[in-house]
Order: C-alpha cells, then structure tokens, then sequence
C-alpha cells in the first residue's frame, strides 16, 4: 500500500478518533497529503496523522452542526493544498435517546442534530467536492455509512441516526450516477461493529462486550484500519467501475 496516493490530497472529516482516525493515518501510510479536521480533539487528529512527513498534514476545525461550516471547510482545504483528489465523509454524532417514548424537545433536538451534521454537512462537502473535481478532471467521494441505516438500531432511541446515514448514502449514489462521465468517483462503506471507543462504550453500556461479539458471525469487532485501508484503495482509483458501489464490512454478519 506504500505510496499508493502518493501525490493526492485527501480530506478525512472527524480525523480525530475511530473510524476517521484509522483513514487518515492509513492515507498518510500510503503516501497522500491529508486534510485532519476534527471538531474540538485536534489532539487526536494530530496523534492519527504523526507519522506524515513535515509539511504534508493539516488540521483543521470545524463544527460541522453550523451551517455551511463543511462548504468553508472545503474551501480552506483546496487553499492549503491547492486541489483535492478526494474527500471522506466521516464525521457523524449517534444519539440513541430520541425516540418515540421521549419527550417532544428531546425527539425535536436529536433530528435537528442528526439532520444538521450527518445529513445537510455532508451533503455541502460533496457539493464543494464535486464542483471542484469537475473544475480539475475528477476526483472521488467517500461516504461512511453505517449498517443500522439498512437493517436498522438495535435501540429505537436511534432511529434519526439510522435515517441520517441511510440520507448520506443515497446522495452519494446519486451523485455516482450523475457525473460518473465527468471523472466522479463515489463510493459508500458500510461498516458493522467497528472495534472503536464508541463500540466499545455502546457494548459495555448494552448487553456486554462478549454477547455483542458473540452475535458476529467472525466473532470479532471489525479492525478501524481495515476501512482506513479500504479507503486508500478506492481513493488510488485503481477500480473505477466500482464507481457507485456500496460496500458492506460487517465479518460476514449481515449479507443482503
């Protein structure tokens, strides 16, 4: 995987921990100029991206719940590096205490949030992305979305969650469809369980580690630096006719 991106600039939204970690240090491992935004950890943003050479990391911040805080993400981003080659919709707040037995302004507050940073932000990153790779000759798109947005939360506290990543990926798909021609590369990553602190929490606070990994059909958690490296590969573009796709990474857990 060395120096597979060697060249290209990659911007990985909430870089600072998990999922969004592991791609943006695997993106430095293969050779790319990476863009770290994290919300309020630049700590962690800085330990994902240590190992780049000096001059090839930046960080920046953002909260992504204010409006057209991704669009000028993006434009700071092209600033620094000059162009991007391709851009990581990562960064997502899960709440799993809005749902219908709560009370109305909690129910109102957790859409409101979902709809703001995993729905509206995301879908400013990629209408900034895609005008700027029309404007260069192409480039890609990443979307994480999550397996509770197709087979549903194990909690109804979390239907907005779940509705919000199944929103991110359908406009990833239908912009897939819609400049395939004009150098656009969209792909959607659906994780299971991934073995990250959030994960870990969530089965501590639930049933307990060892019942939710004993419910997976390889009896482990998914290793972060297996969607990290997932996205390196489809960054390098070396499988465009995989254009569109979604990819499901769950251990075989659940097949559709």
């Amino acid at each position: 995987m060395m120096h597979e991106l060697s060249g290209k600039t990659v911007l990985v939204t909430g870089a600072s921990k998990g999922i969004g970690a592991a791609i943006a240090a695997a993106s430095v491992a293969a050779g790319a100029r990476v863009v770290a935004h994290y919300g309020t950890d630049k700590d962690g943003a800085a330990a994902a991206t240590a190992a780049a050479p000096e001059g090839t990391v930046k960080l920046l911040a953002a909260d992504l719940s204010e409006p057209h805080a991704a669009l000028d993400l993006v434009e700071e981003a092209i600033r620094w590096a000059g162009r991007l080659d391709c851009v990581v919709n990562n960064a997502a707040v899960m709440r799993i205490d809005g749902g219908v037995d709560s009370d109305l302004d909690r129910w109102d507050a957790v859409w409101e949030e979902a709809f703001a940073v995993n729905v509206k932000a995301p879908a400013d990153l990629m209408r900034a992305a895609t005008n700027h790779f029309l404007a260069v000759g192409g480039g890609t798109i990443v979307s994480i979305s999550s397996w509770a947005a197709y087979r549903g939360m194990a909690s109804a506290g979390g239907l907005a969650y779940a509705a919000s990543k199944a929103a991110t990926a359908t406009t990833t798909k239908a912009l897939a469809r819609a400049y395939a021609d004009k150098g656009l590369l969209a792909y959607v990553i659906v994780p299971g369980v991934v073995e990250t602190r959030l994960s870990i929490e969530a089965a501590e606070a639930g049933a307990g580690i060892e019942a939710v990994v004993g419910a997976l059909a390889m009896k482990e958690m998914v290793p972060p630096h297996e969607i990290g490296e997932l996205v390196v590969f489809l960054a390098s573009g070396r499988c465009r006719h995989l254009n569109g796709a979604m990819l499901d990474v769950n251990g075989a857990s659940y097949i559709r």
